[in-house]
């Protein structure tokens, strides 16, 4: 890891237009490293654990939610109501900000001020162990300036310090698949009644998400073209479906439930640019597609699920259940009419 002092980082920050994600990987450094170097310069570390920061951000009103992967951007806009706390897993219940938080992953936090010709733009950033971001907060016009001030004081650590120590980032597990076990993986699938059962029964049988895709087989999992992935989104926006859609970090579960109204195709990047749902997608990051199914006692649990070449998760798509407006034979019919791997094979 390249090492820089808090203050080359805050003159190399004050050149640079781009987005920080771009520039902590030019420079070789965790994006937390370009945050924690402006502390005290508009910056204070807060406390990261969602228990004592996400009350203190519901407080703020309405903000904007972002959560992001190396390859997706989705931004909501809304309020974090309900939250749910936990040692393992918390979430917040809104049918805006609906989010699901690992709180293992939430390890440092700031409080952010940076001036612009617009005005102060304001944030709470969560980062890793490793520096890479987690899950980031931004506030609007509308929101509570004094929530904001209380919640910097509220929150805000006994270590100010411009600079910490990072641990290496964990590598991207790829596919992890055991052949000799493919029967037993069908007959755990086949008697699920419940998607949150899926990730237990991959664990026991010492498999990931992607390499039980690969030995599944039909009706669980069917390879999609890499096409397939672009092509859900412009179906997804014609048809008017509902759905949720699904992106994740390290630490937290983004989820949008709706339409998409909006697309707008830009370079290799698919845009959603409605008015309280922004999505970015790196169309030619994605390397994997796939049609999967999995049994629930309300019927089939269908998704469309997209990753990159290294095997990381980029996004889930859900239709919407029916009691909550989705049709699920229409959103059934419409992956099914994506283009398979195998036909496009002949």
């Amino acid at each position: 890891m390249t090492r820089y002092t808090a203050a080359e980082l805050r003159n190399i920050k004050a050149e640079d237009t781009g987005r920080p994600f771009d520039l902590a990987d030019k420079l070789g450094v965790p994006e937390a490293a370009l945050v924690a170097a402006e502390t005290g310069h508009g910056t204070i570390r807060v406390e990261a654990h969602p228990g004592r920061l996400i009350p203190a951000v519901q407080a703020l009103g309405e903000v904007m939610a972002l959560t992001r992967n190396k390859s997706c951007v989705i931004e909501k806009v809304g309020v974090y109501n309900n939250f749910h706390d936990g040692d393992h897993a918390a979430m917040t219940l809104d049918p805006e900000i609906d989010l699901r938080f690992f709180p293992g992953q939430f390890v440092h936090a700031f409080a952010v001020e940076t001036p612009s010709e617009k005005g102060t733009r304001r944030s709470v950033q969560v980062f890793n162990a490793a520096g890479d971001a987690v899950h980031k907060i931004h506030l609007r016009e509308t929101s509570d300036l004094a929530a904001w001030e209380a919640l910097k004081q509220d929150l805000a650590l006994a270590d100010q310090s411009d600079e910490i120590t990072f641990e290496p980032r964990a590598p991207v597990e790829g596919a992890k698949a055991s052949l000799d076990r493919a029967d037993a993986l069908r007959e755990e699938w086949r008697a699920m009644t419940d998607t949150h059962q899926f990730n237990t029964v991959i664990r026991r049988l010492k498999m990931n998400r992607l390499g039980s895709y690969r030995i599944a087989g039909a009706p669980f999992a069917q390879p999609l073209t890499v096409e397939a992935g672009k092509q859900l989104f412009d179906r997804v926006q014609e048809s008017g479906a509902q759905v949720m859609l699904f992106v994740g970090s390290t630490g937290c579960i983004e989820i949008h439930s709706g339409k998409f109204e909006t697309l707008r195709p830009m370079g290799p990047w698919i845009n959603v640019m409605d008015p309280r749902f922004n999505l970015h997608l790196r169309g030619d990051h994605i390397a994997e597609v796939w049609h999967i199914e999995k049994p629930t006692k309300r019927g089939p649990a269908i998704s469309v699920e997209a990753f990159d070449a290294e095997g990381g998760l980029i996004f889930q798509c859900f239709g919407m259940r029916e009691e909550k407006g989705g049709d699920p034979e229409a959103w059934a019919a419409l992956v099914n009419d994506l283009p398979r791997l195998a036909e496009a094979a002949e």
